[in-house]
C-alpha cells in the first residue's frame, strides 16, 4: 500500500469510495439516496478551508482504495484541523488502510506543526490513535448533539490554552 496526496484524476475514485463506504450507513432511510459524503469532499475542494497537502489517498497497485482528508477548522481565534471524511472501499476495510490514513494524516499535520485535530465519530475507533473527548481538553463542538461522538488529537504543537468552541469549515453544516 501507497498513500500519497490526492491529485485531479483521484477525484472520481475518492467519491466512489466514499459513496460505497457510507451507503451501509443510510440503509432505510428513504430520505438519503445517495450518502452525502461524496458531496462533502467535493465542497470542501472548493472552500477556503481546503488544504490539497492534507488530503490523503491510499492506493494498492495503482487503485485508489482509501481516502482521508484533513480541513481548517477554529477553536475561536485558533486555527485547527478537522478529520474527515474517512473511507474505505468495502472491499479493503479491516485490512489496515483506514489506520494506516489516519496515521499518516496525523503524522503530516503535526509535520506541519498544526496542534489540534477534531472530529465527530466512533470513539471506540478513534480512540486508538490517541483521539480523547474534546470536553477532556475544554473543546466542545458548536453543535450540542455531536457532543457524545466529538473526539480531538492534541499534537506536538498543541498548547492547553486552546479550549472552546470547535467549529468545522462551513461544507460540514450543509450535510
Amino acid at each position: 500500500m501507497l498513500i500519497r496526496r490526492e491529485t485531479p484524476a483521484d477525484a472520481a475514485a475518492i467519491a466512489a469510495i466514499h459513496r460505497a463506504a457510507f451507503a451501509p450507513h443510510y440503509l432505510g432511510d428513504p430520505a438519503v439516496t445517495e450518502p452525502p459524503e461524496p458531496a462533502l469532499v467535493d465542497a470542501l475542494r472548493a472552500d477556503e478551508s481546503w488544504m490539497p497537502t492534507l488530503s490523503l489517498v491510499a492506493l494498492t497497485y495503482d487503485t485508489v482504495v482509501g481516502h482521508i482528508c484533513l480541513t481548517r477548522a477554529g477553536i475561536g481565534p485558533f486555527p485547527v484541523l478537522a478529520l474527515g471524511p474517512l473511507g474505505v472501499d468495502p472491499d479493503h476495510q479491516k485490512t489496515g488502510v483506514g489506520s494506516a490514513l489516519v496515521h499518516a494524516a496525523l503524522g503530516a499535520a503535526d509535520a506541519l506543526d498544526e496542534s489540534v485535530v477534531g472530529l465527530v465519530g466512533d470513539p471506540d475507533y478513534y480512540s486508538r490513535f490517541g483521539f480523547v473527548p474534546g470536553a477532556r481538553r475544554g473543546i466542545v463542538p458548536d453543535q450540542a448533539d455531536w457532543a457524545e461522538y466529538f473526539q480531538v488529537r492534541p499534537l506536538a504543537a498543541y498548547d492547553p490554552a486552546v479550549t472552546g468552541e470547535f467549529r468545522y469549515p462551513a461544507p460540514f453544516y450543509d450535510l
